[in-house]
């Protein structure tokens, strides 16, 4: 039996983007691949620079983006490109260095954790405060070559005049002129760069917490955008927001705020305290926490009436997660399986689930807020998610979102690597619209559901149910008759890595849905990161139609940020294996007959041979938190199947996942709850996906199927 249909495909990998943003989240140029670049100077300045420090100096300041950017890994650099200064930051975001005698100004500030990276920078070596914030950053932007933050302390190796304090000076200046109307309207003036505060919600950290920041390099400089977190008047109101890039002379001021839209933001303190609560309740074992029975595999069912523990029960609104409510599904863990929100509450695997990165996003139009924040288990799993909440007597409770069904806008960056065809490879940009397909009797409940946008004039995208999957599908002519096509991606830009070839993807790409015409960088930057999308489901029995809102944290990347981010790679043996598996095999992977007697055949072992790592995360690459596979049963429609996966892991397996409907047949069952891949199953391609702390997909397709015509 050939290798890769037993062990099934070793490849697999991830793109991933890394977004600066302000007050939760923030990151630019690359998340830690830093200057490990820039050796140190010989000899010389550059042709500026102050005289080296005669003897060591203190610099100190706050890391942070309203919330304290605790746990951080703070790197100073000196003219020379030295490395002077390694630290941690503190819980409360604080950061202290001693430079040493002969530290050589100006020099460069960054602070990274995970894939978020914060820059500041200073001419002086003198004792001092020198803050490292989403604002700083936009500072060092606007200093860098290109706009790109990790540039500068090249930059400054070259020539030590390329940041001198009247260069910072005057950049201050121009963005605080920017910022005026905000200062207005909280009556509070800023020093970002050595005005002394603390992460704690007031004074220069409460503007902090009032905006969000994104600083993304291109390659020719930086697109910023601020956006205000005021309190929006409606569902579809839009964000108060400028957009300006890096090199640009002057920036246009935000408009006047309304004092009133200003509410008080929930202080990083409340955040936390909310986080530590909720771990608490986790820190339980499931018998505290529910008082439903207890299952053999360890876990339970029950309702919200079943939650008793205290440390479980005041996490919620009201004290009562009977009164909690999340895209249709109330609290529980149901029997017959329908979804249930915090299920996790009923399993024994989650017991110790630690939940921090808190951050407030924004505010929804009752007041109630939006949290992201990143959890882990005790495996390693991790990903970045939501919370709803509202401030109840001066503490954070959990609240339900309001909405029937289950749906998700995310802005979403790709990048397609085909094996077969080097040439083809190409990176994409645009929204990914998640609609889960609710069935009644084996049938979709919906005809139909419509997204609209007023960042988006006059443009529909409509989405219907599609055999053998579980979530809805856009459709070619964007009509509730048109052709399903294969998900429900909303490609606006498309580019491919090779300029050399000719076209664009869509010319070959046909069962995804690309722009018409697609979208220049130029649009795709003026997009704001807030977006609202109208979700309007049509019943296929008829009836009133449901409405729903989603409100972007982010918006799509432009291709040519997203070519700057490194992506997962697939390990050359399992990429060398893989193309031999294929070779001549049009549709990819294809499955013989299942062996009942071996538990291991016909599943997707993506490692390489010997056990190998299948995939690489290079520097300051997002590691994936799943991994899917997707292709055709042997009657020829689509599937997925998925895994979640450490960001720690390199290899992974995969089981077949049947799905529940007639048209279903890629997987054979071989034994109770035991299936394998059914003989004539193909997989074509294999799936890398993670998520920002802005709730940005990133994905990382490795194509094995060949592409016929060529284009």
């Amino acid at each position: 039996m050939p290798h890769l249909t037993r062990k099934i495909p070793h490849a697999l990998s991830i793109v991933t983007l890394a977004l600066l943003a302000a007050c939760g989240g923030g990151g630019g140029g690359g998340g830690g691949g830093g200057f490990g670049f820039i050796p140190p100077a010989s000899g010389g300045n550059g042709g500026g620079g102050e005289p080296p420090a005669a003897a060591s100096t203190t610099l100190s300041g706050t890391v942070a983006t309203g919330a304290a950017f605790a746990g951080a890994a703070l790197t100073v650099f000196d003219q020379t490109g030295a490395k002077v200064c390694e630290v941690t930051t503190t819980p409360e975001g604080t950061y202290t260095c001693t430079l040493p005698a002969g530290t050589k100004a100006p020099l460069v500030i960054r602070a990274v954790r995970d894939d978020l990276t914060l820059y500041s920078t200073t001419a002086s070596t003198a004792t001092g405060t020198t803050n490292v914030t989403p604002l700083t950053t936009i500072i060092v932007a606007q200093l860098a070559p290109n706009g790109d933050p990790s540039k500068l302390a090249a930059a400054i190796q070259a020539d030590a005049g390329a940041v001198t304090a009247g260069s910072i000076s005057d950049q201050v200046a121009k963005l605080v002129a920017a910022l005026q109307p905000l200062l207005t309207a909280l009556n509070l003036s800023i020093d970002p760069m050595s005005g002394e505060f603390q992460a704690n919600g007031s004074g220069q950290d409460r503007v902090l917490d009032s905006i969000n920041v994104s600083v993304r390099p291109d390659g020719a400089a930086s697109n910023i955008e601020i956006t205000v977190k005021a309190l929006p008047a409606g569902e579809e109101t839009a964000p108060v927001s400028i957009v300006f890039r890096s090199g640009d002379e002057t920036i246009v001021p935000l408009p006047a705020i309304d004092t009133a839209a200003l509410v008080q933001p929930p202080t990083p303190a409340m955040v936390q305290s909310l986080l530590e609560r909720i771990n608490a309740c986790y820190a339980l074992p499931v018998e505290q926490r529910v008082n439903s029975p207890i299952n053999p595999d360890g876990n339970s069912f029950g309702t919200a009436a079943n939650v008793v523990a205290p440390a479980c029960r005041t996490l919620f609104a009201g004290d009562s997660p009977e009164s909690f409510q999340s895209f249709g599904a109330p609290i529980g863990r149901d029997a017959g399986g329908a979804r249930r929100s915090f299920e996790s509450l009923f399993r024994f695997g989650p017991t110790n689930l630690k939940h921090d990165r808190g951050n407030f996003e924004y505010f929804y139009p009752n007041g109630d807020i939006a949290l992201t924040y990143r959890w882990t288990d005790v495996l390693g799993n991790t990903d970045n998610d939501v919370f709803n909440a509202k401030v109840v007597d001066g503490v954070l409770k959990l609240t339900g979102n309001g909405n029937a069904y289950r749906a998700f806008v995310r802005p979403q960056s790709e990048k397609k690597d085909y094996l077969k065809h080097q040439n083809l490879v190409f990176n994409s940009a645009g929204y990914a619209l998640s609609v889960d397909n609710v069935l009644s009797q084996g049938q979709s409940v919906f005809s139909k559901v419509v997204a609209t946008t007023a960042a988006f004039p006059g443009k529909e995208l409509v989405l219907v149910p599609r055999a053998g999957l579980t979530t809805l599908v856009l459709t070619a002519d964007g009509t509730a008759s048109g052709t399903p096509l294969n998900s429900a991606g909303w490609r606006m830009a498309a580019r491919y890595a090779d300029p050399a070839q000719a076209g664009n993807p869509s010319d070959f790409e046909t069962g995804n849905l690309f722009a018409s015409p697609q979208y220049t960088d130029e649009q795709l930057a003026k997009i704001p990161d807030q977006t609202v999308w109208k979700l309007e489901f049509f019943p296929a029995g008829g009836g009133n139609n449901v409405v729903q809102y989603v409100r972007t944290f982010s918006r799509a990347p432009t291709i040519a940020e997203a070519v700057q981010t490194p992506t997962v790679e697939l390990a050359p043996a399992l990429r060398a294996e893989l193309l031999a598996e294929t070779q001549g095999v049009a549709r990819g992977i294809v499955f013989p007959a299942p062996i009942p007697s071996d538990p291991e055949a016909n599943n997707i072992d993506f490692s390489a041979e010997g056990n190998l790592d299948g995939w690489v995360v290079p520097g300051g690459a997002l590691a994936p938190t799943t991994f899917l596979v997707a292709g055709r049963g042997p009657n020829n429609n689509r599937f997925t199947d998925s895994i979640t996966v450490r960001t720690t892991a390199r290899k992974a397996i995969i089981n077949c996942q049947p799905v529940n409907t007639p048209s279903d047949n890629h997987c054979a069952q071989v034994g109770p709850n035991a299936y394998q891949y059914a003989q004539g199953s193909s997989v074509s391609t294999f799936i890398f996906s993670a998520r920002t702390a802005r709730q940005v997909d990133v994905r990382k397709n490795f194509e094995v199927w060949t592409v016929t015509p060529l284009p």
